[in-house]
Order: C-alpha cells, then structure tokens, then sequence
C-alpha cells in the first residue's frame, strides 16, 4: 500500500510542478478512479502532498495547487517537463491470484521457497517476505524445515464460516447501532456509487463490515474476524474481479447502508444477513465440483 501511495503521490508532485493539466479532477473519488486503487493510498499521497505544500485545501474544502505553483505556472516558470514516475509492480497480488486459483483447486499443495523465487524472478529473501505476510493472511501455513503449505479450498469450510460470521455480524450490528457516524456511512454509500457507464470500472469499498466490527466494540468479534476471516477475505476480495459480481456487491453495500442511514435497523439486519449468504455465486459450484472429485478420488483408491 504504501508503494501505491508513494506513486501517487510522486505522479502528482511531478504533474503539479511542472504545470501540466492534470488528467483527473482533485478529489478523492476522481483519483481513485484515475489510478485504479481503493481510497487508501490516495489518502495517504493527499496528506503527504499537504505537508509538502504542493496541495491545499481551500475555504470549501476541496484541493487545489498551491497559490505559488498557480503563480509560477501564470508566470511561465513552472519547472521543465520531467519523466513521469513508473507504476508499481508489486509481485504479491500476481501471487496472491496465482495461489487463490490453486486454493480452489482443493488440494494442500506444498511451495518451495527457491522454486518459488525463481518462477516469479524475485531473491529469496524477497519471496520469503511475501510468503509470510500470506501465511499472516492465512493462506499459507509454514511447515519448519518443509516449506509451506497452501491452505485448500473446501465449500463445508466455507459455509461454516459463514454461519458464525453471519451471527457475529448482526451482533455487531447490534451492539453499533447507537454509535454509528452518519458522515461515515455516507462516505461508504457514495463509495459504492454505481459505475458512470457501462465501461468504467466497477469499484467496490468493502470498509462497512469492518467499520461494524470496529465500533461494535468486542473484543471476541474482532478476534474472530481477525484470526479466521483473512483467508477468506482474500477469496471474497478475488471473486469480486467479476465485474458482475462487483457490481452486485456494490448494490448490496448500498442497499445496506441506505438502511442504516434510515436507521431501518429490521431492514439492515435483513439486507446484511442476504449479502453474507447469499453472495458467493463461484465458490458454491466450486465447492460441489471439489467435493465430486475428492469423492471419486476416495472410490477409486477404494477398487484399485
């Protein structure tokens, strides 16, 4: 994340400095939108780009260039045209995606650390770093001495984590309810606003289930989703790639927090029990296949 937000931010210095037009509007929706990230990073460059002085807010709010750059620009003494920064390329989410779709496949698959630097061109160390932050994840678990172990899909794995989450959501729901911020509600509806045309991306805040999770207050759900949910987080977060299923997701994001604005509490509860159960469209038909393969596997070691 903080590679995204160094990007950012030294894309924009370097627009801003040179007088160029930027490409986007200043405001957070427009640059999350303009380079493809979640609200996060583009916090994060905004914040460092004020402390600079290359960016200020005005009287209403909204974010400008500084009144010397405006001046130096009008002037014709904006600095010469320099190279625009190159993206980041982070090795991790190409792993994650790799090992999410060897997840689903139902099978505990061993990874060797060298085998593995090697495929995706990285030192050792490098991939030894990921490999831990997706064993924090919980994807991997580090066998000593044996390397590490993809955590395999299982759609009854799935569905009882679902069943606690559903309970331990609608309590913090309910436990939330008094604390909620309305302004923070409303930034996660806008957030979830639908796409402008059929081309733009479809792009999708996740941030209300944490948001309940957090104000709610209990140390025992935070727990929980902290412990168990990781992995699972990574297989929701790949499926929403579908632009169908992103769009849903958004639509059912919406539909919750339009509730919880009303402070319709029954409707909420209603809305957010539907959207953790009922919208997994690829993991389910995923699960059954694995499940018919793991048990023809079991015959056939049966008859030979």
């Amino acid at each position: 994340m903080s590679t995204l937000a160094t990007y950012i931010k030294d894309d924009l210095a370097a627009r801003l400095r040179s007088g160029r037009k930027l490409p986007m509007p200043l405001t957070l929706d427009a640059l999350a939108e303009h380079y493809d990230v979640s609200f996060t990073p583009v916090r994060a460059a905004i914040a460092e780009l004020l402390n600079e002085g290359l960016l200020e807010k005005g009287s209403n709010r909204r974010l400008a260039p500084t009144a010397q750059l405006k001046a130096d620009s009008e002037r014709g003494q904006a600095a010469l045209e320099t190279a625009l920064p190159e993206p980041p390329q982070d090795p991790h989410d190409r792993i994650v995606d790799d090992l999410v779709q060897l997840s689903l496949r139902g099978e505990a698959i061993h990874l060797r650390e060298e085998a593995t630097a090697e495929k995706y061109g990285l030192s050792r160390s490098a991939i030894r770093h990921i490999l831990h932050r997706l064993a924090g994840e919980g994807i991997l678990d580090h066998i000593p001495r044996h390397g590490w172990q993809l955590r395999p899909f299982r759609q009854s794995d799935l569905d009882a984590f679902i069943d606690v989450r559903e309970v331990l959501e609608l309590k913090a729901l309910e436990l939330a309810r008094k604390k909620l911020s309305a302004d923070e509600l409303q930034r996660m509806l806008e957030a979830n606003a639908a796409p402008s045309s059929p081309q733009a991306p479809a792009r999708i805040d996740e941030s209300l289930h944490g948001y309940l999770i957090s104000v709610a207050d209990n140390i025992y759900i935070k727990e929980f989703f902290e412990r168990q949910g990781r992995y699972y987080r990574l297989l929701f977060e790949w499926e929403d790639r579908d632009r169908a299923i992103a769009l849903e997701t958004a639509r059912q994001h919406r539909e919750i927090l339009k509730a919880l604005l009303d402070k319709n509490w029954s409707k909420a509860s209603k809305a957010l029990s539907h959207h953790i159960r009922d919208h997994h469209p690829v993991f389910s038909p995923l699960g059954q296949a694995i499940t018919a393969n793991q048990e023809r596997s079991k015959s056939g070691d049966r008859s030979s």
